[in-house]
């Protein structure tokens, strides 16, 4: 199965265990989207503004000494969005209702973030190029003559 593919398993598994989720997406920390499940929402839209709030957020906790951001959750009148790092390259976006367990929102949340991070990081190493490996010439040696 590739990571695409369990990448989207991992987002029904939420559906599956917080009910009051209303979509839920991943995207690369350049706001660009790779598996989404938003009905009614733009996706492309809600991944670059992630990506822009993750910015802020993470410059936020630098500059505050709070270490390397984990997390950021923002509350509306009609519910959350919660966004964690998943690996090096991505983040996991989840829009829940107002009446979800945030507790359960970040338990399952964090569980799924590192998955997923694995699952992307394992794939962006995968299809990197490979470096070719540079042969150089072997250095001449001098020549030594030996004269009777």
């Amino acid at each position: 199965m590739g990571a695409e593919a369990s990448i989207v398993d991992e987002l029904q598994r939420l559906r599956a265990h917080i009910p009051q989720l209303t979509g839920s997406l991943v995207a690369g920390v350049d706001g660009l989207v790779v598996v989404e499940d938003t009905p009614g929402v733009e996706p492309e839209g809600v991944a670059a503004l992630t990506a822009a709030a993750l910015g802020v957020a993470v410059r936020l906790t630098d500059v505050t000494g709070r270490g390397e951001l984990r997390e950021l959750l923002v509350r509306g009148r009609d519910g959350y969005v919660a966004t964690y790092a998943a690996g090096r390259s991505a983040v996991l976006t989840l829009l829940a209702r107002d009446d979800v367990s945030v507790g359960r929102l970040h338990l399952e949340g964090r569980r799924a973030a590192i998955r997923i991070g694995e699952l992307v990081d394992s794939a962006v190493v995968a299809t990197k190029p490979r470096a070719k490996a540079q042969r150089t010439a072997p250095t001449p040696q001098p020549r030594t003559t030996t004269e009777s």
